[in-house]
């Protein structure tokens, strides 16, 4: 088992990475009336997402290390919603769609553990 050193040794974080450069790559394609609504939010969502991970990781303090975690969760789960109304205006394949909720589904559960992992262990 490798020793977690940094923030970018979570799994977590790395399989967020994947799903900011899947959002950056579908959101290339949305309607320019888009860019500074749905576009932008989408990519902010997937951006907090990793950005929590890596300040949570940081934090010695259970509390404070788990209220990033919780925040990057509640991104995620935004992102999902944002990702569900971007289909409904068929803006994203339903090829895409299935990709890119699959990534979400992935780092919503390793969040979970994260989270889980956190309270059992610091």
């Amino acid at each position: 088992m490798t020793k977690i050193v940094t923030f970018k040794d979570l799994i977590a974080w790395q399989e967020g990475i994947k799903l900011v450069l899947l959002i950056y790559k579908i959101t290339k394609q949305f309607p320019r009336e888009e860019l500074f609504a749905l576009t932008t939010q989408m990519r902010r969502c997937a951006i907090s997402v990793t950005s929590n991970i890596a300040e949570g990781f940081s934090r010695r303090n259970k509390k404070e290390k788990n209220q990033f975690y919780y925040i990057a969760l509640g991104s995620v789960t935004e992102l999902h919603n944002q990702l569900i109304i971007s289909k409904e205006l068929e803006y994203v394949s339903n090829e895409n769609f299935l990709i890119i909720e699959n990534s979400i589904i992935l780092v919503h559960k390793l969040l979970n553990g994260l989270i889980k992992a956190s309270q059992t262990y610091t």
